[in-house]
C-alpha cells in the first residue's frame, strides 16, 4: 500500500490493526435517497459544452455504472472523473428524464 493511501495513521500498537480505505467501503445510498444535480458546463472547454451530473453518495464501481448508462442512453462520450459524471454536449433534459426514470431524486442546476 503506497504511503499516500495510509496518509494520518502513524503507528498502531494493535497487532490485527488492519487499514480500511474508506473510499472503496463507501455504501450506494439507494437511488430514491440519492440527491443528484444536472447542470451544464463549459468552463475551461475551449467552448465546448458538457452536461455535469454531481452530488453521487456512493463507491466508484457504481458511479462508473450510472455514467456508462447515461453515455450509453444518449449515444455520446463521457467520462467520470472526482465523483462527477461528464457527458460531452447538451443532454441536461434527456439525462434528467433517464435519472427520474430510474428512481434517482435529481433536479436542474445552474443557470
Amino acid at each position: 500500500m503506497s504511503k499516500n493511501k495510509r496518509e494520518g495513521i502513524v503507528y498502531s500498537t494493535n497487532p490485527d490493526f488492519v487499514f480500511e480505505d474508506s473510499e472503496r467501503k463507501q455504501e450506494t445510498l439507494a437511488s430514491g435517497k440519492q440527491n443528484l444535480r444536472v447542470m451544464l458546463d463549459k468552463k475551461q472547454r475551449a467552448g465546448k459544452k458538457v452536461t455535469l451530473v454531481t452530488r453521487f453518495v456512493g463507491s466508484t464501481e457504481d458511479l462508473n455504472d450510472l455514467g456508462k448508462m447515461l453515455k450509453t442512453s444518449c449515444g455520446v462520450g463521457g467520462s467520470v472523473k472526482e465523483g462527477e459524471i461528464i457527458i460531452q454536449g447538451d443532454f441536461r433534459d434527456r439525462i434528467l428524464a433517464l435519472l427520474l426514470q430510474k428512481g434517482y431524486k435529481a433536479k436542474l442546476s445552474g443557470g
